[in-house]
């Protein structure tokens, strides 16, 4: 059997609930909860108090969600031009974002530093002096590598110098005039143990304490990137064991007067978004019940591919009697398909399936494949 949540029932007033949502605007649907996105961007700041959250928008890149984050007071995580303009849009000033993306284009610097940003990550010399005709307006961050085997998606292979560079890579920042304002570093997506940012944290504030000598405007940023996990089988995660040891290890390490920031996107979003998709039609192939819903990985569940993600799953119907069947979506490429080798009650065409956890890069990384119009979003 495929290692995936589901849960089978629901209560009333759940049922209702996404009986009228479709009643209302149609199947399949991606439900942004704002309740849950502003309890998810309360927690964080709780657990982790004088630390700047921005808001990576690559995770689900769609106004009503900035709208509700800026509101509630967040900066915002931009690595490309198309999401300037959807804060431009949203008349949110650039002083209020860092632009992440360590490789970039001339046209994107240009286009971020006309949308306010003045914050710029890099992490080699030929991307710094891409930098330099702007220095007298930007400042700089150096991103630093630190590969771990507890993330679930490693993005220090493909971004970061090494730890032994820094010192150098100032240095001849310095000789260009340069300004490096601070560190960033980056863990990796769904880094389940804390241990990671841990290390980075105390060997980033080593850094910036041995660049303190050689950099003529000392460091005032520390960027702990992101990568905070969020649980996808129905289990709530414990905040407090994961965070705790975050929170010591910038109390214990980082030195004064640096400013640290966060880039959270999948823990904001992932838990404030549900997937509601119902099913087109069914088919006894072989051992197996087959049922085709109007959402699949071409859409809302992309993630099961581009994400490494395996969404829990919910099934109103909580009948004892079941059968393996596979979920697959709606397009002709094989491919498609949700969840299989499972067991499921008797489905009908019309019936309802729930996805939950499906905010990060659900959205983000969907396709048209089919000429598909996807899933409607909308926000209770």
């Amino acid at each position: 059997m495929t290692q995936r949540a589901i849960r089978y029932g629901a209560t009333e007033d759940e049922k209702a609930l996404y009986l009228d949502l479709v009643k209302k605007h149609g199947s399949p649907l991606l439900v942004i909860s704002r309740e849950k996105l502003l309890q998810q961007y309360n927690t964080l700041k709780q657990q982790l108090p004088g630390v700047a959250l921005y808001y990576a928008i690559k995770a689900f890149p769609y106004p009503a969600i900035i709208e509700i984050l800026d509101k509630a007071g967040a900066c915002f995580d931009v690595a490309s031009a198309g999401e300037i303009d959807l804060l431009q849009a949203q008349h949110i000033s650039g002083r209020r974002t860092i632009h992440t993306h360590p490789i970039k284009k001339d046209a994107e610097i240009r286009a971020a530093l006309r949308g306010g940003s003045t914050t710029f990550v890099v992490d080699n010399i030929d991307e710094l002096k891409k930098l330099l005709p702007y220095r007298q307006r930007i400042g700089v961050l150096l991103r630093v590598s630190f590969r771990s085997e507890t993330t679930q998606i490693d993005l220090s292979r493909k971004f970061g110098c090494s730890p032994d560079s820094v010192i150098e890579l100032v240095e001849q920042a310095s000789a260009l005039g340069a300004h490096i304002r601070g560190l960033s570093f980056h863990v990796g997506s769904q880094s389940t143990l804390p241990k990671a940012h841990v290390e980075a944290i105390e060997r980033c504030s080593q850094i910036i304490n041995d660049a303190a000598a050689i950099n003529p405007n000392p460091m005032d940023i520390l960027d702990i990137g992101g990568g905070f996990p969020v649980s996808y089988n129905f289990e709530d995660m414990d905040n407090e064991a994961y965070f705790t040891p975050i929170r010591e290890a910038i109390k214990q390490y980082v030195p004064d007067g640096i400013r640290v920031i966060a880039e959270p996107g999948r823990y904001l979003i992932a838990p404030a978004v549900t997937a509601i998709s119902s099913v087109s039609g069914k088919a006894k192939r072989g051992d197996y019940q087959w049922y085709y819903l109007d959402d699949g990985v071409y859409g809302s569940y992309s993630g099961q591919i581009f994400d490494h993600a395996c969404y829990p799953l919910q099934i109103l119907n909580d009948e004892a009697q079941r059968e393996v069947a596979i979920l697959a979506g709606p397009t002709c490429d094989s491919i498609d398909i949700i969840a299989e080798d499972i067991e499921l009650p008797k489905l009908e065409e019309g019936d309802l399936v729930i996805g939950h956890m499906m905010g990060a890069y659900t959205y983000a990384t969907s396709t048209q494949f089919n000429s598909l119009s996807g899933a409607s979003i909308i926000v209770i």
